[in-house]
């Protein structure tokens, strides 16, 4: 690609310290500024969330690039989601960005599209991101939100310590979010609440994500949205406290579609509230712990089961725990599973309401 054949070229700065322009034809330079670590404190030591929000207030239609080193963060940094105001956030693989001792505020560490809010992709400026580097919660922040705008993307990033890992809120196309995300690694804090990708907004596409040391791998709470290869995988210990309420996936509404999506060790795989429902295909749940105390699920839904789901694979470790392939709160609905791939034998919970669902 074009960009990464550029030079960085050190021009001057009038904010906060030194810039660095990419180097190539002078529309290039003139569009891209790139943080030095001259201009904002990198090592650790000094919070420096106003400094950043005073780059991206001062430098509309850029993108701002962070190189090696370590952020602090003391409060949320937002980026605008007008068009003509909007900023990217580049952070070079080993850029970290690292809730400050004695966070407490309740927003995400960054948040994307958190201020001017605007509903226009006529402009120039609509599409913009967060890419690369670690957002680092402390084992207490929430990780990156996606609070307003459209067509906002984030790629090719880790969370570690977080308590959300990504929150898309309800966007502002009557609550779409169109946004787009894409090779991220998600690390939560083990703690009973924790989440790893919260989904309010509608109308997003997620896809390659691996999901770790939550209570709920993935919140659904709208419709189209289309998830591909999501693993989330549960911190399994001993005698984990909320072990019976955790959830790989909860779809709490309708018109979702879902390809090989891998809920692992979850005690539910794929539950669906009381309005969800959807299209799953290839998906798999799996144990790879099995205790006598445990109760496995494959699929449950609060009320009546309405989603279609073909060509599942459920493997259930051993008999030693409560097995059920399918919970249902109330019997009927439209849905089903098709070409079900599962021991039976392993099948041990007699509540199971799988012969009510099972096709060929």
């Amino acid at each position: 690609m074009r960009e990464t054949k550029q030079l960085f070229i050190i021009v001057a700065a009038s904010v906060l310290g030194a810039v660095v322009a990419l180097a190539g034809n002078p529309s290039d330079a003139a569009r891209c500024a790139v943080v030095s670590a001259r201009g904002i404190a990198g090592d650790g030591t000094v919070p420096c969330s106003d400094a950043i929000q005073r780059l991206i207030d001062a430098n509309p239609n850029r993108e701002i690039f962070f190189p090696d080193g370590t952020y602090l963060l003391d409060k949320p940094v937002c980026t605008p989601a007008h068009p003509e105001k909007s900023v990217s956030l580049r952070l070079s693989t080993y850029a970290k960005f690292k809730a400050a001792p004695g966070w407490t505020n309740a927003e995400a560490m960054v948040r994307l599209g958190g201020i001017h809010p605007a509903n226009n992709i006529m402009l120039p400026g609509s599409w913009y991101w967060l890419k690369g580097g670690i957002i680092d919660g402390s084992g207490v922040a929430n990780g990156v939100s996606i609070d307003g705008g459209r067509e906002t993307l984030v790629a090719d990033c880790s969370m570690k310590g977080v308590h959300i890992g990504l929150h898309i809120k309800h966007g502002a196309n009557s609550g779409s979010s169109d946004s787009d995300i894409r090779n991220v690694n998600i690390v939560g804090n083990n703690a009973p609440d924790s989440i790893g990708v919260l989904v309010d907004g509608y109308d997003n596409t997620l896809a390659n994500m691996r999901i770790y040391a939550v209570a709920k791998g993935v919140v659904v709470n709208s419709g189209g949205n289309c998830l591909r290869d999501i693993h989330p995988l549960l911190a399994m210990k001993k005698e984990q406290e909320f072990y019976s309420s955790s959830v790989g996936f909860e779809i709490n509404a309708a018109n979702n579609w879902m390809d090989f999506c891998y809920s692992d060790q979850f005690a539910t795989g794929f539950k669906f509230g009381k309005n969800g429902s959807g299209i799953l295909d290839k998906c798999f749940c799996y144990w790879y712990l099995s205790k006598p105390w445990m109760r496995h699920v494959g699929f449950s839904s609060v009320g009546q089961f309405h989603a279609k789901v073909q060509t599942p694979t459920v493997v259930f470790r051993n008999s030693d725990a409560t097995n059920c392939l399918v919970e249902v709160g109330a019997p009927g609905g439209g849905g089903y599973l098709r070409d079900v791939n599962f021991d039976p034998k392993r099948a041990n919970d007699p509540r199971d309401a799988r012969a009510s669902y099972l096709r060929d």
